[in-house]
């Protein structure tokens, strides 16, 4: 998985500002209430994925990339929400945004035995170990976004190990949904915010 929110070298303090104190009326309203209907679109394809994986090993690839567009449009949104972009995040599964890198390789093959370990298990060896590190991990991240709110708005710099510390967050995030939630993934997320290996 290839997972980035570019660094700028500058940041506007007139949008920090302006997404502080409207970011929920202009960014946030408009793309989630487009977003919650893909979101139950997602969840149908999901439950549908699951019976084809079950009896084919495979997740059909449509479905696929519609999951892998989905994820993207909202990451782009939750990077302005965080502060870690400048610009508005444009609209549109097929929408094209340099500074928001997602790319995930489409598996040919997932595991049924896997599949079965994450309906019947998953909540004991995924999300307990997961929910714990990423609930203290947003805790972290909410005062590193405070810290670096301040210093955006006095330097007009973002310092790269906190926005590289949210990314991390982000990262994963995306990964236990992916693994857990939307069953895109046999491979286990890692309990850390780092980039896989190359």
């Amino acid at each position: 998985m290839k997972f980035e929110i570019l660094r700028q070298e500058r940041y506007s303090r007139g949008q920090l500002l302006l997404r502080t104190f409207f970011g929920l009326i202009y960014i946030a309203l408009p793309h989630f209430f487009v977003l919650s209907f893909l979101e139950i679109w997602s969840g149908i394809l999901t439950f549908l994925a699951f019976w084809s994986i079950l009896f084919t090993g495979r997740y059909p690839r449509s479905m696929y990339e519609f999951q892998v567009k989905f994820l993207r449009w909202l990451l782009r949104v939750d990077a302005r929400l965080l502060n870690l972009l400048d610009g508005y995040p444009k609209f549109g599964l097929n929408a094209v945004d340099e500074s928001v890198v997602f790319e995930v390789e489409y598996p040919e093959h997932l595991g049924v035995g896997d599949l079965l370990l994450k309906l019947f298990f998953g909540f004991f060896y995924v999300l307990i170990p997961h929910m714990i590190g990423l609930y203290i991990r947003w805790l972290v991240t909410a005062i590193v976004i405070s810290i670096a709110w301040w210093v955006v708005l006095i330097t007009g710099k973002y310092p790269e190990g906190l926005h590289r510390f949210v990314v991390g967050t982000l990262r994963w995030s995306f990964r236990l949904v992916m693994y857990q939630f939307m069953l895109m993934t046999d491979k286990y997320p890692p309990l850390h915010g780092r980039p896989d290996e190359e």
